[in-house]
């Protein structure tokens, strides 16, 4: 990993001022594989408001990216690609490949799902992070469970990660009371089999929200006793006591992502966020859930690839993943939401993400899950986390 020694660029870096433009040194060559470095072409000082709107449409990859030529997954092949999979030289973007183009959402589930979170004003990281999985997993079929992932705490977060589309304030709206309530019910008539609840980060409160991820895990269990409920949350800043709060809410899944690997935590995620402190957070739910609780609660976190990450790096992550106990992991692909975003330095193929699932079965993760389209909640409540589950929630009632 290079060492940044100009205080200046760092600052650039930092603070994501996209209309300044920057002229590296050679010796900086490097730097911009991992930032986005806008160039200004000649400002138009007489611009419309159309004219910037419409340059706005152009960030990130459009509709048309995501169901244009879709490739069905039995016939993903990269060797048939021959459109550029790395960031060269001339630090243009890459063009979307085959295999990350997806159908366009429909089917009842899904329109039923949409409907309900209107009404009732709740927030999905499936919407706000544009998750170009939202129609396979709202809609569930036979040979998957539908599910949904609710962001709670509002659709505004107190840190600014480089990879992450969410909008950002130091200090956000307040909590509405009404939320857990609300989530409990949406959830309740949408009939799901899992569930995942996430959120903002929300530094601006005491506890960063664990005690309203609390009650709303204790109102979805107290509605829909059966249904699996995975809580995706922050670090909390590593306070234990407030990590416990959510552990102790009768939550079936504690996941907290990890991102990337150590080399670039920096360059990726907020200055709060460090590798040591996701580690932490997961190593200690499962410790507490083993020797205070009456269940061992499942541990889950998730790794983005494309940032210019080197193979040794990603297995050392992933042998700390699971020396830590971690249970569940999953890998997918990074795809910068907008021009203000870090570039995608490389396109992992089909191919490479079934080499790291399979090194991640080898290590030991009770479930890995790994591919191009592969989130953090992906398709949760797969039958084999759903069936682990059921089959631990058995064992105990046999033990009582």
């Amino acid at each position: 990993m290079f060492a940044i020694k100009n205080s200046y660029i760092n600052d650039l870096i930092r603070l994501n001022l996209k209309n300044i433009p920057l002229k590296l040194s050679t010796n900086k060559k490097n730097l911009r594989k991992f930032c986005s470095i806008v160039k200004e072409k000649s400002l138009n000082k007489n611009k419309t408001p159309i004219e910037s709107f419409r340059n706005k449409l152009e960030d990130g990859p459009n509709f048309q990216d995501f169901i244009g030529g879709v490739v069905p997954r039995s016939q993903f092949d990269s060797k048939q690609y021959d459109g550029k999979l790395k960031l060269d030289d001339n630090h243009e973007r890459l063009r979307l490949p085959p295999w990350l183009k997806r159908t366009i959402p429909v089917g009842p589930n899904y329109h039923r799902l949409k409907s309900t979170l209107r009404n009732l004003k709740l927030h999905t990281v499936c919407e706000e992070a544009r998750c170009p999985n939202i129609g396979e997993c709202w809609g569930g079929s036979e040979s998957s469970t539908a599910t949904a992932t609710i962001m709670l705490m509002g659709d505004t977060c107190t840190r600014g990660c480089r990879f992450c589309s969410v909008k950002t304030s130091r200090k956000p709206p307040p909590l509405d009371p009404e939320e857990p309530h609300n989530t409990a019910e949406a959830i309740a008539e949408w009939g799901l089999d899992y569930v995942v609840l996430t959120s903002v980060d929300r530094d601006d409160l005491v506890d960063g929200g664990a005690t309203h991820f609390g009650k709303t895990v204790r109102k979805i269990k107290e509605l829909s006793p059966n249904l699996l409920v995975e809580c995706l949350t922050p670090d909390f800043r590593g306070n234990e006591a407030h990590i416990k709060t959510v552990a102790d809410s009768g939550l079936d899944v504690f996941a907290h992502n990890i991102e990337t690997v150590k080399e670039f935590q920096k360059l990726v995620r907020d200055r709060r966020a460090s590798y040591e402190q996701s580690i932490s957070v997961l190593r200690f739910v499962k410790k507490y859930s083993k020797t205070e609780l009456d269940y061992e609660i499942m541990t889950k976190t998730s790794l983005m690839l494309g940032f210019g990450e080197t193979d040794d790096q990603i297995k050392r992550t992933m042998e700390d993943l699971r020396e830590a106990e971690i249970d569940c992991l999953t890998l997918g692909q990074y795809m910068q939401p907008t021009k203000r975003h870090m570039k995608v330095y490389e396109y992992v193929t089909p191919e490479k993400f079934a080499k790291w699932e399979e090194y991640g079965n080898k290590l030991g993760f009770a479930y890995t899950a790994s591919g191009p389209l592969v989130r953090s909640s992906y398709k949760a409540g797969e039958f084999f986390i759903k069936n682990l589950i059921d089959s631990k929630r058995k064992h105990r009632k046999q033990m009582d």
